[in-house]
């Protein structure tokens, strides 16, 4: 091994959770702002390398595939409500004319059928691509981070929100295990895998296993005593809902501010306090939770360059708004092929830092 490579990861040195988090939601800020089907093919590429670098062969791991497969039915899903819906967008490129239903009076703005256009198709297609690729982002954190270090790392005052988000993440990639479990043992036994037939016997055993795990989490929260909270003062109490509501409704006040032109001068003060305010009655919130923290997992340098390389693709992308709005959000009326813009393009390929900074899983290990 050179210094150059990143160390193999372990307990000590394994990167904290909310860094792979950061990292990803960094991207889908950047795959918020623009549409241009290159700029988001090259992100999903972006946060797919750094998944098939960096994740490892635990279950939640496994379930990036299942976020891809589930953006394709998403594009798939917006344009055919689009081509049967109809569309706003004017186009002149006719490509085919479907039947179209009649409806009453009080339905007007609403078709159904009629004719369908190529601008209307692409402009379908851009938007699908981009919810498409914010799922990706999301299943690539999914597949990095481990969860159950995640919710350790949460406050006192949100931790039992933590279980929750937790439990409802791991069901997902839990899910997709069984169902891989399922087929290979069906193709072992020499059976089909496939039609509505094979899909009916493998879901009654994925709802028996997702039931048996249900009862199993909730018996090891009982055992280890899960909802217990400690006597806090009422005056705590209060303050701590008090601090709490008011810090959100600061920052969503100031965060309207922000985004309207006559509330900029108060918008920043605004949200500064409203986060202060927020962040104490976490703080205070905490008193209420009795746990203790095992081997707490630590924010170090490769954390750092980890989650700082998602806001700093997030920052590049919006300040590329401000000088190549017409790359990032192609037209379709009229109808032109969409560009890669080459700075905003070099702004998402800051997010293959994860690819070189973090620990590298022991399976993936190679020496040179």
């Amino acid at each position: 091994m050179t210094p150059l490579h990143a160390p193999e990861a372990n307990r000590s040195n394994a990167l904290h959770a909310g860094a792979w988090w950061l990292w990803a939601l960094g991207l889908a800020v950047a795959a918020s702002r623009t549409t241009n089907p290159l700029v988001l093919g090259l992100i999903v590429g972006v946060a797919g390398y750094v998944v098939a670098a960096r994740r490892t062969d635990a279950p939640w791991a496994r379930s990036y595939g299942a976020f891809v497969k589930l953006g394709l039915f998403v594009v798939f899903l917006r344009v055919v409500f689009s081509v049967v819906l109809g569309s706003p967008i004017p186009g002149s490129h006719v490509l085919f004319t479907l039947p179209e239903v009649p409806l009453p009076e009080w339905a007007q703005g609403v078709r159904i059928g009629g004719r369908v256009t190529a601008e209307q198709v692409v402009f379908a297609l851009y938007d699908g691509l981009k919810l498409a690729t914010l799922l990706i982002c999301v299943g690539a954190a999914n597949a990095l981070a481990n969860p159950a270090r995640l919710l350790k790392s949460l406050p006192g005052a949100l931790y039992e929100a933590g279980v929750a988000v937790v439990v409802a993440m791991t069901f997902a990639p839990n899910m997709v295990a069984d169902v891989m479990r399922l087929r290979t043992a069906r193709r072992l036994r020499g059976r089909s895998t496939g039609g509505v037939r094979a899909v009916l016997q493998i879901g009654l055993p994925i709802l028996e296993g997702a039931l048996e795990r249900s009862v199993a989490v909730a018996a090891s929260m009982d055992a280890r005593g899960y909802g217990r909270t400690a006597q806090v003062p009422v005056a705590v109490r209060r303050t701590t809902n008090v601090l709490t509501l008011g810090g959100l409704l600061g920052m969503c006040a100031g965060s309207y501010g922000l985004l309207a032109a006559e509330g900029a001068s108060y918008g920043l003060p605004l949200v500064v306090a409203g986060l202060v305010a927020a962040m104490a009655g976490l703080r205070l919130g905490g008193r209420r939770a009795v746990r203790t923290r095992y081997r707490p997992d630590r924010w170090g340098v490769r954390a750092w360059l980890v989650a700082g390389s998602g806001v700093a693709v997030a920052v590049l992308m919006i300040r590329a708004n401000a000088y190549a709005y017409g790359a990032l959000h192609p037209g379709v009326v009229p109808l032109v092929a969409p560009e890669l813009p080459v700075w905003p393009a070099v702004s998402v390929l800051v997010g293959l830092v994860p690819a070189f900074v973090a620990p590298v899983p022991a399976a993936k290990e190679v020496s040179s």
